[in-house]
């Protein structure tokens, strides 16, 4: 998992699409989603941190701009 795009892509491996129309509410949705994925573990420990890592550069980007 390298970008935004992959998280999106891991997310929508399970049918969730999420779009609320303001990117940084979109990224906390994604987060509380890859929470409940992980939790019910439905994906690993590597593909939960690693997303999580993209999403929180991502964010930090988006404060920045």
């Amino acid at each position: 998992m390298n970008n935004i795009l992959d998280v999106k892509a891991l997310l929508r491996r399970f049918g969730i699409v999420i779009y609320m129309g303001d990117r940084l509410t979109d990224y906390e949705m994604w987060e509380e989603e890859l929470r409940e994925l992980y939790q019910e573990s439905m994906i690993d420990m590597e593909e939960f941190r690693a997303a999580m890592m993209i999403l929180q550069k991502a964010k930090r980007n988006d404060v920045d701009v």
